[in-house]
């Protein structure tokens, strides 16, 4: 079964993928990995803004960090690559916008690496951060980038 077929099956959308916001690429492959630059966090179309344990329950946030995985995976599509291309999602990194005294971020970032699994199998299991910041972007409750190995064609 392809990758945007088990998508669909789980019920998930893959979203269009966010343009840059500054100057940078959304994705640069070389040697075969992908890096995706930092993803925000689009649920039904609005940003997911607020701090972790402050302005939204830990469940909202592993919803955000979902939806990051979501536009991850757009971002590889919209690079001309297709999903089932993909070896291995080697790393994520997650960042959790919250308050100094917040300790879940390892919980939030669960989000963004269960679904990775669920989608991918074997492939989407993965190395991982998670670290709180004191803010993101537009106020972006969670923002999630990843490096991903591609199969050669």
């Amino acid at each position: 079964m392809s990758i945007e077929a088990r998508l669909a099956e789980k019920g998930y959308i893959l979203p269009e993928a966010a343009a840059p916001v500054a100057a940078y690429l959304p994705v640069v492959v070389q040697n075969g990995l992908a890096h995706v630059s930092g993803q925000l966090p689009f649920v039904d179309g609005t940003l997911v803004t607020g701090k972790l344990g402050a302005d939204l329950t830990l469940e909202q946030g592993q919803t955000a960090a979902q939806a990051c995985a979501l536009m991850i995976l757009a971002q590889i599509k919209a690079a001309g690559f297709s999903l089932d291309r993909i070896e291995k999602v080697v790393k994520l990194g997650v960042f959790v916008n919250s308050p100094a005294d917040y300790t879940d971020h390892p919980k939030v970032a669960n989000g963004a690496s269960e679904l990775m699994a669920e989608v991918l199998g074997e492939a989407g299991r993965h190395a991982r951060s998670a670290v709180g910041v004191a803010a993101l972007p537009l106020n972006a409750a969670v923002e999630v980038d990843a490096i991903i190995a591609l199969a050669t064609d």
